[in-house]
């Protein structure tokens, strides 16, 4: 029988912000839909996937999806945000959203098991860069006072 444990990594929202560095991946990537159990192509490299009643959700590379010829939406840059956050970890992602939204930067936030990733409209991608970069400069000066 599995056991539960406390999920691991960092909660606390200050030292996720201060300790936070940003990786941008230079692939774009693209989100698409396949209708009720429609499986993908074998080969197709899968970046998520998300089962909803209308479908499954796929997140792949554009060039994947002009290769295989499947429709797409929302063409957007990767960043991810390397610090190993909690999945328990409350407001870390509230936070960073809250920060892009103040500068008019949509995201659409995906958590893996050890790091967030911020999927940002392409085009947008070195703005939000910098306004994470500044948001963990804000959290680490807390941290000296």
């Amino acid at each position: 029988m599995a056991t539960q444990s406390a999920a691991p990594g960092e909660t606390d929202l200050t030292k996720l912000l201060s300790t936070l560095k940003l990786t941008l991946n230079p692939e774009t990537f693209v989100f698409i839909t396949l209708p009720g159990l429609k499986l993908p192509p074998p080969s197709l490299q899968i970046q998520m996937s998300f089962r909803e009643a209308e479908g499954t959700t796929i997140i792949t590379t554009r060039e994947l999806a002009d290769t295989y010829g499947i429709e797409y939406t929302f063409p957007c840059k990767m960043i991810t945000l390397n610090v190993h956050s909690s999945l328990e970890a409350v407001g870390f992602m509230a936070v960073i959203a809250a920060k892009l939204a103040g500068k008019g930067i949509g995201v659409n936030p995906v958590s893996g098991y050890y790091h967030d990733h911020c999927f940002i409209p392409l085009g947008r991608e070195d703005e939000a860069m910098k306004v994470l970069q500044d948001l963990a400069v804000e959290a680490q000066k807390k941290i000296e006072k």
